[in-house]
């Protein structure tokens, strides 16, 4: 397209995002409206926005999310989640650290083996209950669940959604991203639980009579309804499986996410209204905005000209092309959503791994870009789905988050656990090579 479609998408954005930023604009109304006039000033079409698998809405993202919602909509009813409060709170004797750390350990290896959304999907509404029993802030339990699923999920392929374009268009594995990136992940989530520690040590106030009503408490009569738990937990057990086998089965999550959740409504007596209710459906307006104005900016060539200078700038050096293209993903995933940025990024990455000639130095880009994009998007409260995702249950439950509040905390874990991956890839690849 030309300059001026450019430069006046570029505008569109920053505006938008500026919005998002100040929350004086309900985010959801900044985004659709940012999508808005970039269809209004042909910065992207019809087409391109909602039928175009680069620049468009990803409906693979918006149709997990409206699955996976349904069937915890469901699960809420039979008393799921207050039992598995209950049994947290009992197992850590109620003191709010040891909490906070098992939900971390929980999510990072929930979030390898489903996706780090439907993770948090699973987790929050945990996460709120806890937080009542105890009578604890629930913001940082759960921005140091985002930030653990945001790392867990680096661990394997189905574990990101930027994972699986990678694996596809670097010819990559289920044990290639096992093998290379899950230690890395395991020491990032170690790390994480000690930065938890630092940064959110004055909201961990023990209180030691909410901790004794809660120890006295039996989670077995939190259970609602016995025979529709039966049936949630074998339609997401059908589900987790669905995830899992996706190399085989060759189903898309979404598709498994919907399937699933239409099979709960089928076989209970649960009223589809009812499922329905727990969707949020704000926040599935919100990913449909930022994937227009984001596509906007693929459509007419402005992500693409910065990946290109991103390559450019390597100067024929692989240790310095693994690392500009390792802080350089971290940097542009914290500003804009992570899967359609290495939807971009891709094709560019092929070109530097071929140009310095195969072998080990393809999986070495990769991995730096696997790392910088699922890292990165901690950095800020949209750089990833799971990050957008708990802020609107938060929201909902009269807890919101800020965009400053996550991103003061994002930026800082971004910063770590990024420079921790550029030791890592280092080390392994060129020191010890």
């Amino acid at each position: 397209m030309s300059d001026w479609h450019s430069w006046a998408a570029i505008a569109v954005f920053v505006v938008a995002y500026a919005a998002i930023i100040s929350e004086r604009v309900h985010r959801t109304a900044a985004a659709l409206g940012g999508a808005a006039v970039m269809l209004t000033i042909g910065a992207t079409d019809d087409k391109a926005a909602f039928f175009d698998e680069r620049s468009g809405i990803d409906w693979n993202v918006i149709f997990l999310l409206l699955g996976m919602m349904a069937i915890v909509g469901v699960l809420r009813q039979t008393g799921l989640f207050e039992y598995l409060a209950i049994w947290a709170v009992k197992r850590a004797h109620g003191k709010p650290f040891r909490v906070m750390t098992m939900l971390i350990v929980i999510t990072a290896t929930a979030s390898a083996l489903l996706d780090n959304v439907t993770t948090v999907l699973l987790v929050a509404p945990v996460t709120l209950l806890v937080c009542e029993r105890l009578a604890l802030p629930a913001a940082p339990f759960l921005i140091a669940e985002v930030m653990a699923s945001n790392i867990g999920g680096t661990a394997t392929l189905v574990g990101d959604p930027p994972n699986i374009i990678i694996a596809s268009r670097g010819g990559l594995t289920f044990n290639d991203f096992l093998v290379h990136l899950a230690p890395i992940a395991v020491v990032l989530t170690a790390v994480l639980v000690v930065l938890c520690r630092v940064m959110f040590r004055k909201a961990l106030v023990y209180d030691e009579d909410r901790a004794a009503e809660v120890m006295a408490l039996e989670e077995r009569e939190a259970i609602r309804d016995h025979r529709l738990l039966y049936q949630g937990l074998a339609v997401l057990a059908l589900v987790v499986f669905g995830f899992v086998a996706h190399p085989v089965l060759h189903y898309a999550p979404s598709v498994v996410a919907l399937l699933g959740a239409g099979l709960l409504i089928a076989v209970s007596e649960v009223e589809t209204g009812e499922a329905l209710k727990e969707v949020e459906w704000p926040t599935l307006a919100f990913f449909a905005g930022l994937f227009i104005m984001v596509g906007s900016l693929i459509e007419t060539g402005v992500i693409g000209e910065i990946s290109r200078a991103l390559a450019d700038a390597t100067g024929g050096s692989e240790l310095g092309a693994v690392m500009l293209l390792l802080f350089g993903s971290a940097v542009l995933s914290g500003v804009v959503d992570n899967i359609p940025y290495v939807a971009t990024m891709a094709p560019i990455t092929a070109d530097l791994a071929h140009g310095f000639g195969g072998g080990d130095g393809v999986h070495v880009l990769w991995w730096a870009l696997a790392l910088g994009a699922d890292l990165g998007g901690n950095a800020t409260a949209i750089g990833a789905s799971a990050n957008v995702v708990v802020l609107g249950i938060a929201e909902r439950n009269r807890q919101p988050i800020s965009f400053w509040q996550f991103t003061r905390y994002g930026l800082v874990v971004t910063a770590v656990t990024v420079t921790i991956a550029a030791g890592y890839l280092w080390l392994r690849y060129f020191a010890l090579s």
